[in-house]
């Protein structure tokens, strides 16, 4: 009887994907399915992007994601509200029969991603089936936590990777030569399709071939946060023990890893740089934003390295004093961990240096696009900082020991457009 336990809990230490019946924009009844589409939710910062997206289409998915009633309850209960009425609508409609969707991503420099959207199993973290790299913030756990509650839906997949290189990655490509269930264009111009994967053999095959890997979380920390503490709010069995997921493999489809900048509120260049002299050397670039960023590249091959910006020029901060690293740096954690930019920002500068909590919106902002991060420096007299991803290898090894980086470390994509396909929880 142990033994036999013993296996059946081997056997669960893998990922477990499962078949729902997705929920899909009408096409007849939107104006174009890009037009209602999305980036993920916390890729929309600015109120503008959300004011572009909703006029749009007035049925843009932002309207979920992201609703803009005044108190937080009543943007809970403005997205429930709004599903409601597009699926009474039949704006948004439920696939016939449950499946697995294969999803591709393309753009006009030859990059093409697919990977396959499912219902995820929720593993804890002592599993090892789904390495997290990145803490998350408390306050947007309890806001993603509370916009499922009401909608009791998974609007938008996260985003994992796993290295397989084997059967599903055979199947998907198998699929893609087959005519899709939706084609688009976004205005970023990536050119999306989607597939409905319903035959049975075909299904069993992906299940069994994941359930001998692990994943990273590449993209949605806050969402997976989510999932596990809406699981341990239900009973079990139950749909909330599963979440949805995108699952890209990228022995077969390597992602673009970009970094997070971070933008401090409040805290003028000439103030920040004051408050480095002498622990970082600091080297005044007169140079455009393109030839400022290959400099931090090469600064970066020899240690840590920043650029900072917000006056009209950039500032390449490096070469930090070693005394200072060994005060502020932890040295409980792996040297792999220790040697992080984005470590030595948060322990050293941030902490340290610049005395500025990294989780108070009021004093920093964590924005993926570089030159608008430098733009709204400039414009609101605060500081840009700007850095250089971490190579996805890093990021796994760190994972599987069990070692979390500093929340928004890195950004992997290109991400899935959330409103191509949705899933709605049972009540």
């Amino acid at each position: 009887m142990n033994t036999a336990g013993h296996s059946e809990a081997k056997a669960r230490r893998g990922l477990e994907l499962t078949p729902f019946r997705g929920l899909r924009y009408d096409p007849e009844r939107v104006g174009s399915l890009a037009s209602v589409t999305s980036p993920p939710y916390d890729v929309v910062v600015r109120p503008d992007g959300v004011h572009h997206l909703q006029s749009a289409d007035p049925h843009n998915i932002v309207r979920l994601i992201l609703p803009e009633a005044g108190t937080p309850s009543a943007r809970t209960e403005q997205a429930a509200d709004t599903l409601r009425r597009w699926l009474a609508e039949g704006i948004l409609t439920t696939d016939p029969e449950p499946g697995l969707y294969v999803y591709e991503q393309r753009d006009g420099d030859g990059l093409l991603q697919r990977g396959v959207i499912g219902a995820l199993r929720i593993s804890e973290p002592s599993e090892g089936v789904v390495l997290p790299h990145e803490d998350v913030m408390p306050p947007v756990v309890a806001d993603r936590a509370d916009l499922m509650r009401a909608t009791r839906a998974n609007l938008e997949p996260l985003l994992l990777t796993y290295r397989g290189n084997g059967t599903t990655a055979e199947v998907i490509e198998r699929t893609a030569q087959r005519p899709p269930l939706l084609s688009t264009t976004t205005e970023d111009g990536f050119h999306h399709r989607l597939w409905s994967l319903t035959d049975p053999a075909e299904l069993t095959l992906v299940q069994d071939d994941l359930a001998r890997h692990q994943a990273l979380i590449a993209d949605g920390h806050h969402r997976w946060a989510t999932y596990r503490l809406l699981r341990a709010e239900q009973p079990s069995p139950s749909a909330w023990d599963y979440g949805l997921v995108l699952l890209v493999d990228t022995a077969r489809y390597p992602l673009r890893v970009r970094a997070i900048h971070r933008l401090l509120h409040g805290l003028p260049v000439a103030d920040a740089l004051a408050a480095v002299e002498g622990l970082f050397r600091v080297r005044h670039l007169d140079a455009p934003l393109a030839e400022a960023l290959d400099v931090l590249a090469d600064a970066t091959c020899t240690g840590n390295a920043f650029l900072l910006a917000g006056d009209g020029a950039f500032h390449l901060l490096d070469h930090p004093d070693p005394d200072l690293l060994a005060r502020t740096v932890p040295a409980d954690r792996p040297a792999a961990w220790r040697s992080l930019d984005a470590t030595v920002l948060h322990a050293t500068l941030l902490d340290h240096v610049w005395h500025i909590p990294e989780d108070s919106p009021a004093h920093i902002a964590y924005i993926h696009d570089t030159a608008a991060t430098v733009a709204k420096a400039e414009r609101d007299g605060g500081t840009a900082v700007l850095m250089q991803p971490v190579r996805e290898e890093v990021v796994r090894d760190l994972a599987r020991q069990g070692v979390t980086m500093p929340r928004k470390s890195t950004s992997f994509g290109p991400k899935p457009a959330t409103g191509l396909v949705l899933r709605a929880l049972e009540t």
